[in-house]
């Protein structure tokens, strides 16, 4: 089974970007090209995304991959 380290800061990352965007989970899955449900689990931590969706998410909240998903690794 993955586990990930960044999960915490993964999942109050996403959320953030998300609520201050007034978005739900279906605006963002439907724009990057993913299911509601795989969106959740990776917002929550519960599943990690492969680079391509990573990318897709990042560039869809006008930000980098580093800042969503490795920020913690620099502290």
């Amino acid at each position: 089974m993955e586990e990930s380290i960044l999960d915490n800061s993964r999942s109050n990352k996403l959320l953030q970007y998300r609520t201050c965007n007034n978005l739900k989970q279906k605006e963002v899955a439907k724009a990057v090209g993913v299911s509601t449900s795989y969106y959740g689990m990776i917002e929550t931590g519960v599943r990690n995304p492969n680079l391509e969706i990573a990318h897709k998410i990042a560039k869809y909240f006008n930000t980098s991959i580093e800042n969503i998903f490795f920020e913690s690794l620099n502290n």
